[in-house]
């Protein structure tokens, strides 16, 4: 559905938001409902008594797959939704997913089975509720935590908007 082009993948690798390294500390900066992005991510969340409630994981870190520890704190009860989404891309399953998993009463996991979860913080910002908090990894340096308010998602949209492909239906398919 849409496809990050090659010569904006630089745009996309500084950070939405202020970067964390203490799960505690990010935690202790909203009380509303958190997406997660990535497995790492997910499992410092939970290992820290915050289950997201919604989570975006692959199954990888760096494109390698995460360890054992990771895994296990990983697997669960909550519902899942299992995707397609292609590397540098963001597939219409995935942003139905999200969708889906941010409208479910109970704490979901959208898996990608096959390809990568790298590109769901913009979709997650624009389809979580204002009060949410977005968190992904930002590689060898933490987490972002991407509070959203009406400004935060009004980014989200313009950054969406420089991908490649149909923009109009993606926010459709996201309900925004």
């Amino acid at each position: 559905m849409l496809r990050l082009p090659d010569e904006l993948r630089g745009a996309f690798k500084e950070p939405l938001g202020p970067v964390y390294t203490d799960s505690e500390r990010l935690l202790s900066e909203t009380a509303g409902p958190i997406v997660a992005v990535g497995d790492v991510v997910t499992y410092h969340l939970r290992t820290a008594d915050r289950d997201p409630d919604v989570a975006v994981i692959d199954g990888k870190t760096k494109r390698e797959a995460v360890g054992d520890e990771i895994r296990r704190v990983l697997s669960g009860d909550n519902p899942r939704i299992e995707v397609e989404n292609p590397a540098a891309t963001l597939s219409e399953e995935l942003l139905a997913a999200l969708r889906d998993a941010v409208e479910s009463d109970e704490n979901t996991v959208v898996v990608v089975t096959e390809g990568e979860e790298d590109m769901a913080t913009l979709p997650a910002i624009l389809v979580a509720p204002v009060g949410s908090l977005v968190v992904y990894g930002q590689p060898d340096e933490g987490m972002v935590g991407v509070a959203v308010t009406p400004e935060t998602k009004a980014d989200a949209r313009e950054l969406m908007t420089q991908l490649a492909g149909d923009t109009d239906a993606a926010f459709e398919t996201l309900g925004v």
